[in-house]
């Protein structure tokens, strides 16, 4: 029944390895992610809108046209625009101007206000190189956890045979009288709790499948596999760089450097635009205009009355006396000919010079000062971090390769010893809790050498990382 048991739990894990469509490379799974990544995408964002704030800071340069039109009746009295006459009825007048207005100084505000958001999109440039690098770095180890589950299934799985085997031995003995009915129940037991560890790494190992499908948001977790490279014969690093050198070459090479740098350059060029405040702003300025009155009106001819009195007599007959009277006819005026002639034009200059404006300039500086202050905090605890996160890099390695040695030494030690256990064991001169308990402490040994060589893999990642090297465990 136990052999049985064993073969299914075994034929199942085969089935659900075999079933995987893909097999993904750490680089494919990079690769991936790069391109799929949330944040990275979110970080794209906003490195174009930091290239459009470029060119809209650019585009302030230029002198700014403005174009207005307006129609509109005026009912009772009014003084027509065009006319400069009174006006008791209803007129209709239409306007149209272009301006326009240029920059000449404001305190070299517009050429710092480039010089800023031109860093500020450097930055993001950079800010997205980090989010890169924290994604390749979370995918390679999920990668490993993954690698290092398979070798812990993979040791269950050994683990099991033995005891099997042990299980298919001692069943016979006690089938022939050789050994009592108690040895056959300690060893079942024993069986069983190595069967709860198989199924446990089986799960272990999902899990670990699962956590790296979701950071790159596959839709079906259930076919994912990765390619499990050869570590078994991974070189251990003759002499690692020192923290100071790992450090120094960081110094050039990470983007939270560069960013921070940039940073601290963006909240200068913003300390002078808050100053160009106190400078007086000249401008010079024109405009273009034309309209229509209803109101506006032209003599369109003449109308002649004949024998006109003009109410005076003649002296010698009293007469009255008549003359005739030409009396002028108007017509509207073309909205054409009053467009061409209400043309006007105008240039100018306007200075501007702040007196007093509430000490919100000075407000505004001291502001720019403190943030500027504060970028340089950020700048200085930026390469701190750095610091220190290459130190721990750097003790991990360390300390996992002194784990890692010490350990396969154990096991070497262990093996040994379970050997003659187990040889002792099937001639009946030890019972089987001195076995399991042999062949538990080699099981926890090798798990040890795994959990060491593992950590002493991914820790030389982290320093190659910081050396700009890229994640792989391609064997050189």
């Amino acid at each position: 029944m136990n052999k049985l048991r064993l073969s299914a739990l075994l034929l199942i894990f085969t089935i659900s390895a075999t079933a995987q469509q893909k097999v993904w490379t750490l680089e494919e799974c990079i690769t991936y992610a790069l391109e799929n990544n949330i944040q990275i995408q979110q970080a794209e964002i906003n490195q174009l809108v930091s290239a459009e704030d470029v060119k809209n800071s650019k585009y302030n340069l230029l002198p700014d046209l403005n174009g207005f039109a307006s129609h509109t009746y005026n009912f009772g009295q009014t003084i027509d625009p065009f006319t400069n006459q009174f006006a008791n009825s209803q007129v209709r007048s239409n306007s149209f101007s272009l301006s326009s207005n240029f920059t000449i100084f404001n305190g070299f505000r517009n050429i710092n206000t480039i010089k800023r958001n031109e860093a500020q999109l450097e930055a993001n440039k950079l800010d997205l190189e980090k989010i890169k690098n924290d994604v390749a770095l979370n995918i390679s180890n999920a990668y490993l956890a993954i690698l290092f589950n398979k070798e812990l299934l993979k040791n269950a799985q050994a683990q099991l045979q033995v005891t099997q085997t042990q299980v298919d031995r001692v069943s016979k003995q006690v089938a022939a009288g050789a050994l009592a009915e108690g040895a056959k129940k300690d060893i079942e037991a024993q069986f069983a709790t190595e069967e709860l560890q198989l199924i446990n790494a089986q799960n272990q190992l999902r899990l670990s499948q699962l956590n790296l499908s979701q950071i790159l948001r596959l839709e079906d977790a259930n076919e994912f596999e990765v390619l499990s490279p050869n570590l078994d014969t991974f070189q251990e690093v003759s002499e690692l760089v020192s923290p100071g050198a790992l450090y120094l070459t960081a110094l050039e090479l990470m983007p939270e450097i560069k960013s921070a740098e940039y940073g601290l350059y963006t909240s200068q060029k913003a300390t002078e635009i808050a100053r160009s405040a106190y400078y007086p702003v000249l401008t010079i300025g024109g405009s273009f205009g034309t309209g229509f009155s209803g109101a506006n009106r032209e003599i369109a001819g003449f109308t002649t009355f004949e024998n006109v009195p003009t109410g005076e007599r003649t002296l010698q007959t009293n007469d009255l006396v008549v003359q005739d009277v030409s009396v002028p006819t108007f017509r509207d005026k073309s909205f054409t000919d009053q467009v061409d002639e209400n043309e006007n034009y105008n240039v100018g200059f306007r200075l501007s010079i702040p007196i007093f404006n509430g000490l919100s300039a000075r407000t505004s500086v001291q502001k720019a000062k403190l943030q500027a202050r504060n970028a340089e905090l950020n700048y200085e605890n930026t390469k701190l971090q750095l610091r220190q996160n290459i130190e721990s890099a750097h003790n991990d390695a360390v300390s996992a390769l002194k784990r890692y040695k010490a350990a396969e030494k154990s096991v070497v030690a262990l093996q040994t010893s379970f050997g003659y256990t187990q040889e002792r064991f099937n001639v009946g001169l030890i019972d089987s809790f001195v076995f399991n308990t042999e062949k538990n402490r080699l099981n926890n040994a090798q798990s040890e050498l795994l959990q060491a060589k593992y950590n002493y893999i991914f820790s030389t990642k982290v320093l190659d990382f910081y050396q700009g090297k890229a994640f792989s465990f391609n064997q050189n």
